[in-house]
């Protein structure tokens, strides 16, 4: 699985349903390939709609422990707390943006599995922020609508002057081996 570019509409168009009565694709593959993915791309979240399916379908967790990564179909966030947390977050979608961000401390998030049975999670800390971030792809949003136009363009500008850094360091690599 591939992911798709930021500019791609996908990305900006809310993910439909995933139908377990009619399946669209088999839902226990589509969570395999989907962690798959996440891991390969070093990520501790990903959305279906950021490898181009359209589903509301995410995984999350940490890449070093596969076996514990969680699934989410048609996720809705039931409670979330009036604590926020604000720390620095980036996105597979973005790679090399870091923003500050402020999320919920505390979510509790109703969901199916991949068989399709439905229940009720709470988390908090790290868990909390990236089943929020995954929940802006499912609203078709990203990580950048939460801060102002302002603080966007200096993280684009820290970017740009980082991927040059890294180009020259690279190419200093390359020369001197």
């Amino acid at each position: 699985m591939k992911l798709v570019p930021a500019s791609d509409p996908i990305l900006s168009t809310p993910p439909q349903r995933f139908d377990f009565t009619d399946p669209p694709m088999d839902p226990k593959q589509l969570l395999q390939d989907l962690k798959d993915a996440m891991v390969k791309h070093r990520g501790v979240g990903l959305s279906a709609n950021q490898v181009g399916i359209p589903y509301q379908v995410f995984v999350a967790g940490d890449p070093n422990d596969p076996d514990n990564i969680i699934g989410m179909f048609n996720p809705r966030v039931v409670f979330q707390s009036d604590q926020m947390v604000t720390i620095e977050e980036g996105c597979l979608s973005y790679p090399g943006l870091f923003l500050k961000v402020d999320r919920p401390a505390i979510v509790r998030v109703r969901c199916a599995d991949h068989t399709g049975t439905v229940n009720t999670h709470a988390y908090d800390g790290l868990p909390a922020r990236v089943i929020m971030h995954e929940m802006d792809h499912m609203n078709g949003t990203n990580f950048t609508a939460h801060v102002s136009k302002l603080k966007l363009d200096r993280a684009k500008q820290q970017k740009k002057k980082l991927d040059r850094l890294r180009q020259k360091n690279l190419e200093r690599l390359v020369k001197y081996g």
